[in-house]
């Protein structure tokens, strides 16, 4: 698949998809949606993925100025195209064995702002910031947000992001816990490279199982996770990075990772 509205690049390890439509101010639009969708199938030999846009926003939410098709009303339209092009993406960005980091350069706004918790470590640029403009045309926070927002903030921020449509800048969102880390704009790229550069030289394996039974913990009961973590420790245990971590450990020397 040819990508108009995204970049993808897979270099030691660290797979960089990038939101390049700037005449929209990288909208997640059901192409741009399609496209991100397609490159999820496309990460071999990545062991962690960072997402972040081109220009002066990271995704400024829906693309409003969608056309509706003949036979369609407009709510018709924006349920079809979350439904069959948006959320599967997202599941799929959800299920991803390998972590993911979003770069926040700019606005994350509407559905961006989800987008970008998504991830397992957001940093964001001091100038950055997240707004849920959804009541302000009088629509409804999408792409997981009344799942992802009063579980990261608490319901009462929660309420307050998606019904004031209040912007939070990237500084208080790192205090309300919302996002790892706040940064002076001329260090994200720095901070995100060094982070992904961290992770890439992990233990995938053991990163993967962190990754999805924390999620599942987020829907689950104690007893649940409990099973979970079991499970996942019985198979990080069977991996060749933990073997080598115990033999760095024998040999007094730093274990090297290989993903396996």
């Amino acid at each position: 698949m040819a990508y108009d509205r995204i970049l993808l690049d897979i270099t030691d390890g660290v797979a960089t998809l990038t939101l390049n439509h700037p005449q929209t101010r990288n909208a997640l639009s059901w192409a741009l949606a399609e496209e991100m969708s397609d490159a999820l199938d496309r990460l071999e030999g990545a062991r962690v993925l960072v997402i972040t846009g081109t220009g002066k926003a990271f995704c400024s939410g829906g693309d409003l100025a969608s056309e509706v098709a003949e036979g369609l009303d407009f709510g018709r339209m924006m349920y079809n195209g979350i439904e069959h092009s948006v959320n599967p993406m997202l599941l799929k960005l959800k299920d991803l064995p390998i972590p993911v980091i979003a770069a926040v350069n700019g606005a994350a706004a509407g559905a961006g702002t989800p987008l970008a918790l998504m991830a397992d470590f957001v940093i964001a640029a001091h100038s950055a910031f997240f707004y849920m403009a959804f009541p302000n045309v009088g629509l409804v926070p999408d792409c997981g947000s009344s799942f992802l927002l009063p579980r990261l903030i608490g319901k009462a921020r929660a309420m307050e992001m998606m019904m004031l449509a209040e912007r939070i800048p990237a500084a208080k969102a790192e205090e309300w816990g919302m996002i790892y880390r706040s940064v002076p704009d001329d260090q994200l790229q720095a901070e995100t490279s060094a982070l992904a550069t961290r992770l890439a030289n992990g233990p995938t394996v053991s990163y993967g199982i962190i990754r999805r039974n924390v999620q599942a913990a987020m829907e689950g009961d104690l007893g649940s996770t409990l099973h979970d973590e079991a499970v996942g420790q019985r198979i990080a245990g069977n991996s060749k990075d933990c073997a080598e971590a115990v033999s760095a450990f024998l040999e007094k020397r730093t274990p090297v990772f290989r993903g396996e």
